[in-house]
């Protein structure tokens, strides 16, 4: 089954992270909703035992962001509709996400450091070594991925 969100994606999800210690990023704020409807979908995907795997880094941040809402907790998402700025690195807690379908992302990227949370960084190594060998394509029009941890 299939359920819709809603993030307006801005630059700042793929400027490079330019400090050495990750926790000091900032990611810029974006505006995001996920309806009524969307989060009883979701809820109802997870208390049946099935898995939430968004289709991109944008889906996994907003429903991530919901689950961290007044109101939400492990497994369980609200109604969201405001702005986020989470930034997902290793070490990362997820609350909703089971998997991820993805392309393949740049070094030094939020995007790979979410992956790398989702995955584990020597996975990540593994799959992205794999990748560069054989000649995937890179960034936002690059190839797919369906990452399951």
């Amino acid at each position: 089954e299939f359920t819709e969100v809603t993030l307006h994606v801005g630059a700042g999800t793929f400027l490079p992270v330019k400090v050495e210690d990750v926790t000091t990023h900032k990611m810029h704020a974006e505006w995001g909703e996920v309806s009524e409807k969307a989060a009883a979908e979701i809820n109802a995907t997870k208390q049946a035992g099935g898995r939430v795997i968004p289709v991109g880094t944008t889906a996994l941040r907003l429903i991530e962001s919901a689950a961290r809402a007044e109101g939400g907790a492990k497994g369980y998402i609200v109604p969201f509709r405001d702005a986020t700025d989470i930034f997902i690195y290793p070490g990362f807690e997820f609350r909703i996400t089971d998997a991820l379908m993805t392309n393949f992302h740049l070094p030094k990227s939020t995007l790979l450091m979410l992956v790398s949370a989702l995955m584990g960084q020597d996975r990540i190594r593994e799959i992205y070594d794999h990748a560069v060998k054989t000649g995937y394509r890179f960034f936002s029009y690059g190839d797919a991925s369906l990452l399951i941890p």
